[in-house]
């Protein structure tokens, strides 16, 4: 979004003193590789004078850099800063923040390509250290572990897990966390909040979320923070979204549509490609997604064995099904099916989960306009659930479960 030039020099000299990394939302991923680079390098000369405190910042940002394109070397670059930073820490606190970079590489790792043992070897990093001595490294252990009991817990889909997660996230959100922390802790608890509220369609949750998220909203200028005022506008959208839809209510889906129209003009896709595509797969589903643009969301995800790759992936077939079987062409429907069979054997799991549910919609459209049988569909269908399960993609064993469900209705 910025050319590199005097301005721009000057931005990062005063940045590279600061804690605070809300910079970095102001430059493209290309920019923001080079600085975790340069960084990474630094923090590896002899006459680095804070080499631990160079390179956890390198970590932060190689994270920042993966979260934003999925780039599987930068997360890679980021496990490895926290292993040099553990392998060098010479104090409990330098020892805890070590951890902490471990566990938020794993997490993302998560958060980006599933696998839920990441978490549990997270969690199990964190419970092995001992106390740090600062209040404020404390409390970003803190942070840390409750982010990820709120996935564990989601993972679970219980309800008193959930509850305890958010207990661990309004004890969290209260302590001393980082800056550049705070930011995806407070963005985690409000999605939670939601979450749980939502399910248990608890008022006092969902008034909770919408305040926090309100105010993330009001805090995250367009002209410094865009891609968190994005995020926490995107948030906003899908809690409307599924209030609308358990209640019905047109107004509430109308006002989802806004806000992530919102979230999708405060960058463009190259900016950040992942937080582009997330919002579009995010988007309320009573409206047909164009298939130029779920091309252009898969383009941007594709060969990197991402949880938003399948997920568009599986729009993306779904809606060529759609249009085929709209116009009743059962020669695309073939083709699609040809196309489909022959790049199954080297998919990665959640590519191959989301090609089984293509399978399937193919199946069930040609049953629709030839009366044809649907052998097998539900071998396809639950073999897509498990293997998406076993991912920690919820969203896609629950798509492959609802479509066997209406499948036999």
């Amino acid at each position: 979004m910025f050319e590199f030039g005097r301005d721009l020099r000057k931005l990062f000299a005063q940045a590279r003193e600061s804690e605070d990394l809300g910079w970095v939302e102001l430059i493209g991923p290309d920019l923001l590789r080079a600085e975790a680079l340069r960084e990474s390098i630094d923090a590896g000369r002899v006459s680095c004078n804070r080499p631990f405190e160079t390179e956890h910042r390198a970590a932060a940002l190689w994270r920042e850099h993966a979260r934003r394109t999925g780039a599987a070397e930068s997360l890679d670059r980021a496990d490895r800063c926290a292993d040099s930073l553990s392998r060098s820490a010479t104090t409990e606190d330098q020892a805890a923040l070590a951890a902490a970079d471990g566990a938020a590489a794993a997490m993302l790792r998560f958060d980006l390509c599933g696998e839920p043992q990441r978490l549990d070897r997270a969690l199990a990093i964190l419970a092995s250290l001992h106390r740090p001595r600062s209040r404020r490294v404390a409390s970003i252990l803190a942070a840390t572990q409750a982010r990820l009991k709120a996935r564990t817990a989601r993972l679970a889909g219980d309800i008193d897990s959930l509850a305890e997660a958010g207990g661990l996230m309004d004890a969290a959100v209260q302590g001393d966390a980082a800056q550049d922390l705070d930011l995806d802790l407070r963005m985690d608890h409000a999605a939670l909040a939601l979450e749980t509220g939502v399910v248990r369609r608890d008022v006092r949750l969902l008034d909770q979320a919408g305040r926090s998220l309100g105010a993330l909203v009001e805090a995250a200028s367009p002209d410094h923070r865009p891609l968190t005022r994005a995020r926490a506008l995107a948030l906003c959208g899908a809690g409307l979204s599924a209030l609308a839809a358990v209640a019905g209510h047109e107004a509430a889906r109308a006002q989802a549509r806004t806000m992530f129209d919102a979230a999708a003009e405060q960058f463009t896709p190259d900016h950040s490609p992942l937080d582009w595509v997330a919002i579009q797969i995010l988007r309320p589903g009573d409206e047909a997604q164009p298939l130029m643009l779920l091309a252009q969301a898969e383009s941007l995800t594709q060969g990197r064995d991402l949880v938003l790759g399948a997920v568009v992936r599986e729009r993306r077939i779904t809606r060529e099904v759609a249009l085929a079987e709209a116009v009743g062409d059962l020669a695309a429907l073939m083709t699609l099916e040809t196309r489909l069979r022959a790049r199954m054997p080297e998919a990665t799991p959640l590519d191959w989960s989301a090609d089984q549910i293509g399978m399937a919609e193919i199946l069930l459209a040609r049953r629709r306009l030839t009366g044809a049988a649907t052998g097998g569909l539900g071998l396809i269908l639950g073999e897509a659930a498990a293997t998406a399960r076993e991912r920690g993609v919820d969203v896609l064993a629950e798509r492959a479960e609802a479509l066997l469900s209406s499948a036999r209705a």
